[in-house]
């Protein structure tokens, strides 16, 4: 079988989708992953085949700009963020950046299957003009119907112009629909046709990897924080997290990301670390709870570890990751204007100290490992 793989050249929406593209590859079948060039070292380093659709993902949010002529969603409440950015960065401008090189791509590669992320919207497109099977593999809990209507209107003179009309939901539920989000965490998808679960992140090892550092009292809990690979530009955040807990009875790790500088944090006390980057399957084993910014690939891996956390949502579908987090009681949620160093350590606290959280955050992990893998998804697909 030919798998083509679309996805927007963002870690947050690559990584997901790699572990089925590689189970794919494993079982045999051609699968080439067609992205901006922002991806392209991530693709080839795990032996697939890459190609460019479209440009980096700089270009796409530049545009966005200078239609705006300011910040795009620059004093947006959070509940409409996502209402914002999908009809417009990603529906208008993304699909009018890719849909062509997508097209190329897919009648030379002449796929049987394009599996693409929900806001590859060229993905529906391309598929629908070729007679291809589509199936789309979500990255976070499914979109809201009158979110996706607003996509659909922003897309359709695309979808005409190629001689469609364009389907409900601009097209993504069309086909089959890979479910990553636990299922108690995603209504929705609970009530869509042709749903089908997909476990989000390896299980936990049954194996430790030791810590790569040591803390002078092992003791105390220790406790993680990361703000992402999309997130992690805001270095006010860190500051205040680590001025509110640096003498806080707690071991604390702290990731800034490779494109930060632990330095301009300057000295810590010895009871706190601060580095680029360590693999999250090596750290999650050793913690008691995590503080992090609701995206989904961090809080998958946070919930399959069984831990409860503090979520600080900064952007994208934070908002909505958090408000399951917290409707599920597995996390402490602070919205940015309530986010303070008081609010931080209290939350901290909480989660802590009141064992409804960690239970909450078990519950979960048992979801998840209950969910099939991706050698099973890709054989059941092939």
């Amino acid at each position: 079988m030919r798998v083509l793989v679309s996805c927007i050249p963002q870690t947050g929406h690559l990584f997901p989708l790699l572990p089925l593209a590689e189970a794919f590859a494993a079982q045999g079948d051609e699968v080439l992953v067609a992205t901006g060039t922002d991806a392209a070292a991530e693709v080839t380093a795990r032996g697939l085949t890459f190609r460019e659709t479209g440009p980096p993902f700089g270009e796409w949010f530049a545009a966005m700009q200078a239609r705006v002529r300011g910040i795009p969603g620059d004093g947006l409440p959070p509940d409409r963020v996502e209402r914002y950015f999908l009809p417009r960065l990603f529906g208008e401008v993304g699909t009018a950046l890719v849909v062509d090189d997508l097209l190329a791509a897919a009648s030379e590669h002449l796929p049987d299957l394009i599996l693409f992320d929900p806001v590859a919207f060229a993905a529906p497109l391309v598929a629908a003009k070729l007679g291809i099977s589509a199936v789309q593999h979500t990255v976070g809990p499914v979109y809201a119907e009158a979110t996706l209507d607003l996509v659909s209107d922003a897309v359709s003179p695309m979808w005409r112009e190629f001689g469609l009309d364009v389907p409900p939901a601009a097209g993504i539920y069309e086909g089959r629909t890979l479910a990553i989000c636990p299922p108690s965490l995603d209504p929705v998808a609970r009530d869509r046709p042709r749903i089908q679960p997909l476990r989000p992140v390896d299980l936990p090892n049954s194996a430790v990897t030791p810590l790569p550092l040591t803390f002078p009292e092992p003791e105390r809990p220790l406790v993680y924080l990361t703000l992402g690979t999309f997130s992690n530009t805001n270095l006010d955040l860190f500051h205040l997290v680590l001025g509110a807990l640096a003498d806080q009875p707690i071991n604390l790790l702290v990731t800034v990301g490779r494109d930060n500088d632990p330095a301009v944090f300057g000295s810590s006390p010895a009871n706190v670390h601060v580095r680029q980057f360590i693999p999250q399957r090596d750290l999650l084993p050793h913690c008691t709870a995590v503080i992090h910014h609701a995206g989904a690939g961090t809080t998958f891996g946070v919930l399959a570890h069984g831990l409860p956390s503090v979520a600080l949502p900064q952007a994208a579908d934070n908002f909505t990751i958090g408000d399951r987090l917290a409707g599920a009681g597995a996390a402490a949620v602070l919205p940015p204007a309530q986010v303070s160093p008081t609010t931080v350590r209290d939350a901290l606290h909480a989660v802590l100290s009141e064992a409804s959280y960690a239970e909450s955050a078990r519950q979960l992990a048992a979801e998840i490992a209950a969910m099939p893998g991706p050698a099973e998804v890709a054989a059941s697909l092939g």
